[in-house]
């Protein structure tokens, strides 16, 4: 449920405004100057902020360019029965959404807030793809150990054919980078790769989420939308914790690695699909086969070439080299140069136990940068990563 803040030192309007906002389904928190406005931006994270600009203490302005520093991503529309036209630019100039004249249209009010949720969920959303063309770009698998050597050399092989990739191992230890590394390695790299994650959708919303609707076919499908075996057309479909996919999405899935052809629900239209299908999970199929969770007929579909991903226990001597390439990457995200782990401090980390793999270690690696000065030291890793 999508949180806003009003803020306003005139309790009718706020009541009226969080009447309307209640009965369209937001959480609403109230505020009755810009000081209380910025003690609680401190501490909640809000989806749209309305402000007055006229209120005692601290007024909306100064509000508003605080808030610009303490939280940019937000969104804040400002009202006032006291504004005009110069008064709405000066606002926007100074990073307002939008300037609403009291007392407001509240069509228009929930109007803006519904723009300033889908504009501040699209900066979301460009800032976190950007993140991951920056990461992405030119995907490297870092390790000498022999079982990262044989993946290598396995994928080497691999990557360049259509054929379907079932990838195993523990979480954390990087499935999600090998299906990258194939798609950028194949004859598709110039197409998508559009990763599914199936443990993260409900049952009932898997079918939609990978076969698309029709509008009208059930309940909120107020559009046609495609689903991701058709925005993957051409490239590659990357399904994420396969294990966890109910038995009835799998027939269907199983019916598309068959027939290449998919249908939109609601809809009786096949559409052919040009798509290779990557799956990755943290399970044993085979037992889930046994337990008839999973479906015998679509692991063989999948399982064309079995890639066993080793946890880091398993490739110790890569530890040192994964610690360099976190330490430049996170230190290039943060602006600042990387820092020295002293051989002590890469032994220590070498003898731990990596329950969580690497992504484990990156957390750790983060986690010391963050907490050390120029240097990380044996003590340190002995004070912020071992377990007290």
């Amino acid at each position: 449920m999508a949180k806003i803040l009003i803020v306003d030192d005139e309790m009718p309007i706020r009541r009226t405004l969080r009447e309307i906002l209640e009965f369209e389904q937001y959480d609403v928190e109230e505020a009755t100057d810009g000081m209380e406005c910025i003690a609680k931006a401190q501490k909640e994270k809000y989806d749209v902020i309305i402000m007055d600009i006229k209120m005692p203490k601290m007024d909306g302005i100064e509000a508003l360019e605080r808030l610009q520093i303490l939280t940019p991503e937000t969104p804040v529309v400002m009202i006032s029965g006291h504004g005009n036209i110069e008064t709405a630019v000066d606002a926007v100039k100074k990073g307002a959404f939008d300037y609403i004249s009291k007392p407001p249209d509240l069509n228009r009010m929930l109007i803006t807030i519904r723009n300033a949720m889908e504009k501040a969920e699209l900066v979301t959303t460009t800032r976190v793809l950007q993140k991951q063309v920056r990461s992405n770009k030119g995907v490297t698998m870092i390790g000498e150990s022999a079982p990262i050597v044989e993946i290598k050399r396995m994928l080497e092989k691999v990557a360049p054919t259509d054929s379907r990739v079932l990838i195993t191992g523990q979480n954390g230890t990087g499935k999600e980078l090998v299906a990258r590394w194939i798609h950028e390695k194949s004859n598709r790299a110039d197409g998508p790769i559009v990763e599914v994650n199936c443990a993260a959708i409900p049952a009932e919303l898997i079918e939609s989420e990978l076969f698309g609707h029709k509008k009208g076919s059930f309940t909120g499908a107020i559009a046609d939308r495609p689903g991701k075996f058709e925005q993957a057309n051409g490239g590659t479909l990357f399904l994420d914790e396969i294990g966890d996919m109910s038995l009835d999405a799998q027939a269907k899935v199983l019916r598309a690695l068959q027939e290449n052809k998919i249908t939109r629900v609601g809809d009786n239209k096949e559409i052919k699909v040009d798509v290779r299908v990557l799956a990755a999970t943290n399970k044993n199929l085979r037992e889930e086969i046994d337990g008839g969770r999973f479906r015998e007929d679509l692991y063989h579909r999948l399982a064309v070439i079995v890639v066993q991903v080793p946890s880091l226990n398993e490739r110790r001597e890569d530890i040192p080299l994964l610690i360099e390439h976190f330490n430049r990457r996170i230190s290039d995200d943060y602006g600042h140069p990387p820092k020295t782990f002293t051989p002590e401090a890469i032994k220590a980390l070498q003898e731990y136990n990596w329950t969580g793999n690497i992504r484990e270690l990156a957390n750790v690696v983060e986690r010391l940068l963050i907490l050390c000065d120029q240097s990380v030291k044996e003590e340190d890793v002995r004070q912020y990563v071992f377990p007290k």
